[in-house]
């Protein structure tokens, strides 16, 4: 597993874990087409589910597009992250992963924690049909710390 991933919950073969674990390594690399080519057509992310200040309606990023934009405005300014995977349940089309995610925004060392479950849905063909993360913003924010 990628040294930007820790997984220490059990890792029994699912696809939806599968594509959970592809997920959070193209994230963590930076690699936005490679993390895109994950998703089905008509997918969706909702990080977090419900309002925030990453989506104020609390709608979700639907299709490519949405998904490639909500990218481009969120994970740009994170320069690296780590996922500490806690615990991982996996059953019928989907998995929910407990995690700790450390993300670190801009070369500053500020950086922020984010505790949530992020549960990943596939299609019968392996490819991402929903990603919803439950974390509350305020609690993240609360972890933030600056050099």
């Amino acid at each position: 597993m990628d040294s930007a991933i820790t997984w220490d919950a059990l890792d029994g073969d699912h696809p939806a874990r599968r594509a959970s674990q592809r997920s959070m390594a193209a994230v963590a690399a930076g690699h936005k087409d490679e993390w895109l080519a994950l998703f089905a057509p008509d997918a969706m992310v909702a990080d977090p589910v419900g309002p925030s200040f990453l989506d104020p309606e609390g709608k979700g990023h639907h299709g490519q597009d949405g998904i490639a934009q909500f990218w481009d405005q969120h994970f740009g300014a994170v320069s690296r992250f780590h996922f500490q995977v806690r615990q991982s349940y996996a059953n019928g089309p989907s998995c929910a992963n407990v995690l700790h995610i450390t993300m670190w925004l801009g070369d500053d060392g500020t950086s922020m924690t984010v505790d949530c479950v992020v549960v990943y849905t596939v299609a019968d063909d392996g490819k991402l049909t929903s990603i919803q993360a439950y974390w509350e913003p305020a609690q993240a924010m609360a972890t933030l710390t600056t050099p």
